[in-house]
């Protein structure tokens, strides 16, 4: 079964044809993350008129890439939420035409549900294997901090969430007091990889046996250093460090808990801020179960993830669907 994914949920438009849900045809990628570094942020409006610019065009380029027509196609994979309103809109807008016009199923895909399943995707045909069943998932993304319990495709039951700023948001503000660019996970990496282990001593928000993560109070705490109210500002790159540290530290050790009291059989990291290397080598290092971590490629948003999702959601096709852009994960 071929499904054309589409997503246009933040400021990547981008469209993928997977096969049977892990064998990626093609997948096309127009990011706006050089436009959006002049704001240091991503801007909904100027998000939005640039999806509606590229949309039609990407779509083209991946067809054109897996040399498919659209005949060929069985169905067609669009992220309703959540995300940004306006951009959601555009996707899923040309995705309702789309699959009207070509006679194709339509299928409404959760943003945060997608990430997991860049986890599925195999490298080659003769990749066969599969994350077994149950598995604990922890979405760390931009906007989204959530970790998940799955029992099956589809069965999904939301363990913990951040309670302020998601681990990938508190990285761009960070990154953003510290002069550095957006989006602000690579740049803080960047500075802080020549640290082995920072001289600076950042707060950890572990909330009790809770799984829940909080990341405000260690976004101030370096709002502090940063103005020198306790004394000289450290260097730039040892506070980096630290905070990286910082948000590495409670991800790990709260992923790694939460994975043996619900006797999860492996672990799924993805989103954005999956594709840190600390971060997958720190949790890999103290989880007792194995570790799936999607290629860089495929942890920041991307068409592929969508349509191998769409493929374990056919059975929910239909025409009565609309953007949500809160939408949980579970």
């Amino acid at each position: 079964m071929k499904i054309l994914g589409i997503e246009t949920s933040c400021d990547e438009t981008a469209a993928a044809i997977v096969e049977d849900g892990r064998y990626v045809l093609a997948s096309v990628i127009a990011s706006q993350a050089e436009l959006h570094n002049r704001y240091g942020g991503v801007v909904p409006e100027v998000a939005s008129r640039q999806h509606l610019e590229a949309m039609l065009p990407v779509i083209d380029a991946t067809l054109a890439e897996a040399s498919c027509r659209w005949q060929e196609l069985d169905a067609i994979a669009v992220t309703s939420g959540p995300g940004l309103v306006g951009a959601l809109l555009v996707g899923v807008n040309v995705a309702k035409a789309l699959a009207y016009a070509k006679g194709l199923p339509l299928i409404a895909v959760n943003h945060l549900e997608a990430h997991l399943y860049a986890n599925w995707i195999g490298e080659k045909r003769t990749d066969t294997t599969t994350p077994e069943f149950p598995l604990l998932g922890l979405v760390v993304s931009g906007g989204h901090t959530d970790m998940v319990l799955m029992a099956g495709h589809g069965q999904i039951k939301r363990l913990g969430r951040t309670r302020d700023d998601a681990a990938g948001e508190a990285f761009d503000k960070v990154a953003r007091l510290l002069g550095l660019g957006f989006p602000g996970g690579p740049e803080i990496e960047r500075v802080a990889a020549g640290v082995e282990h920072s001289s600076v001593r950042l707060p950890r928000a572990w909330l009790g046996g809770s799984d829940d993560v909080s990341f405000s109070g260690l976004k101030t705490a370096v709002l502090h250093l940063v103005r020198g109210e306790k004394g000289p500002p450290p260097p730039i790159e040892q506070t980096a460090a630290a905070f990286q540290e910082a948000v590495v530290d409670v991800l790990a050790t709260k992923a790694a808990r939460a994975a043996e009291r619900e006797g999860a059989r492996a672990i799924l990291l993805s989103g954005g801020v999956a594709a840190n290397g600390v971060l997958r080598r720190v949790l890999a290092e103290r989880a007792n179960v194995p570790l799936h971590v999607p290629p860089p490629i495929l942890c920041t948003d991307n068409g592929v993830m969508v349509a191998a999702c769409g493929f374990y959601r056919t059975r929910h096709a239909g025409w009565d669907l609309d953007v949500s852009p809160n939408l949980p994960v579970a």
